[in-house]
């Protein structure tokens, strides 16, 4: 089997596989793997009958070279499928396996697997209704800062605009990043995961109709200040990937949260906002809006023999 680079051209071909998937673990979104290709891991596909096959190759860390779950157009592809596919293809493991798939077929994954989970990659996944009501005492802070936010800024005049983000508006957002970027050192050498996160929200950006992707960014004073870029997981689930806004400005996050939960997500039961990465910040972040749930991420090995 030749496996293909995954890039922005393939969105086309390959989004059928992606169209009624059953995991609600946010790897299994195609703009995501294509945005996060090039950093530490090269995605790579190759299409085998009504399999999709997805290899995540490393030259920064080649010892973590992975497949992740194929995806079929009949539905989950069965443990010992994906036993002789791993031994056909040289790879040693399977990553992000989401918990959903290790619950229907545990006992047989257990013969043929070493089983890990990667608890830096359970995803939090939350009401949309939720985010975007923030009612009673559990919200309380949120509405809270979300109120000083507005009393500041749009009580005496219009000083904030909230509009959905085009190709005409993504290099101020763009622009946006790169300031967000130098208050958090993004390029600083040993934080890879914010470097990588970086070429991933320009790749999304400058991609945003290619790949399907919605988006709004919040203005003040004209300027963009904040912006949240949204993707389709499944029919009951999207995926809120990307969260920016300025930290000096009290209650913006808080808002712009609150609106990405209201204008992105119509029609969706839950909201995934992805995993803490083992991040405490974050980690503490995350909690404070009190997901309904966490989606486990598994590391499948071959078992010797």
């Amino acid at each position: 089997m030749n496996f293909k680079k995954l890039e922005i051209a393939d969105y086309p071909a390959l989004k059928r596989f992606f169209a009624h998937i059953p995991y609600r673990l946010s790897v299994y979104s195609l703009p995501s793997l294509i945005a996060w290709s090039n950093c530490v891991f090269e995605a790579r596909y190759a299409v085998e009958g009504d399999r999709l096959i997805i290899a995540n190759e490393s030259q920064v860390r080649p010892e973590e070279r992975h497949l992740i779950l194929p995806l079929s157009l009949s539905g989950d592809v069965p443990p010992d499928a994906l036993r002789e596919i791993a031994v056909r293809q040289g790879f040693p493991r399977y990553g992000f396996v989401p918990g959903d798939y290790v619950e229907r077929h545990r006992d047989r994954l257990d013969e043929l697997f070493v089983m890990e989970e990667q608890e830096e990659f359970e995803d939090y996944v939350y009401l949309a209704e939720d985010l975007a009501s923030l009612k009673g005492n559990r919200f309380v802070r949120k509405r809270n800062l979300i109120h000083q936010f507005q009393r500041e800024f749009m009580g005496n005049g219009v000083r904030v605009h909230t509009e959905p983000i085009t190709a005409a508006s993504a290099p101020e957002c763009l622009a946006f990043l790169e300031a967000w970027c130098e208050q958090r050192d993004c390029d600083v050498d040993g934080d890879i995961d914010l470097a990588c996160e970086r070429r991933a929200v320009i790749t999304s950006l400058e991609n945003l109709e290619a790949l399907e992707l919605k988006g709004i960014l919040i203005r003040v004073d004209g300027h963009v200040n904040a912006f949240g870029i949204v993707s389709h997981l499944n029919d009951e689930m999207g995926i809120l990937n990307y969260e920016k806004a300025f930290s000096n400005v009290k209650g913006l996050y808080q808002f712009l949260d609150n609106q990405c939960a209201k204008q992105l997500f119509a029609g969706y039961r839950y909201i995934n906002k992805e995993s803490d990465m083992n991040l405490p910040n974050l980690a503490r972040m995350k909690r404070s809006y009190h997901p309904v749930m966490r989606v486990k991420s598994y590391q499948l090995t071959l078992r010797e023999g």
